[in-house]
């Protein structure tokens, strides 16, 4: 064989083909939601997924109040922040947090599966998280998804 019959392409930012999609956040639990989400704005599920490109598709999340956590994690889980100052060390339990704004708590759970770089505060801007069912981004007309499927 004198010539190979394939290339390898990689995707960047003018070739890649980005969609909108609609996850359900319904009874589900946070970490598997986490994972899928992640994976969709990643790009991973694509066949031409390139690492350092963003070539993932954007991903509106809705119901983030109806969110699952198993076991006694909405007591025991903390997220835990620092003010700068000595001693500033703050912790809220996963309650607290969803009390105070539930998509919080699903931004900060695919954040985390992020890779932790420019390339990883980008692909989070491509996540777009909403308490119900309405969201402001009919205009791209997503497609709905089945999450389960990306896990």
């Amino acid at each position: 064989m004198d010539t190979l019959s394939y290339k390898t392409s990689s995707a960047n930012k003018e070739t890649a083909q980005k969609e909108w999609v609609v996850v359900d956040a319904s009874d589900l639990s946070l970490g598997r939601l986490a994972s899928g989400v992640a994976k969709l704005i990643r790009g991973k599920h694509k066949t031409n997924f390139t690492p350092h490109a963003d070539c993932g598709d954007y991903v509106i999340v809705l119901n983030a109040d109806k969110i699952q956590l198993t076991g006694n994690k909405w007591d025991d889980k903390l997220y835990i922040r620092h003010t700068g100052y000595p001693g500033g060390q703050r912790s809220l339990t996963a309650k607290e947090v969803f009390a105070k704004d539930p998509v919080r708590l699903i931004e900060k759970s695919v954040k985390g599966m992020l890779p932790k770089n420019k390339l990883g505060s980008k692909l989070l801007t491509n996540l777009h998280v909403f308490v119900g069912t309405e969201h402001n981004h009919e205009a791209q007309q997503p497609k709905q998804i089945d999450i389960n499927e990306y896990l």
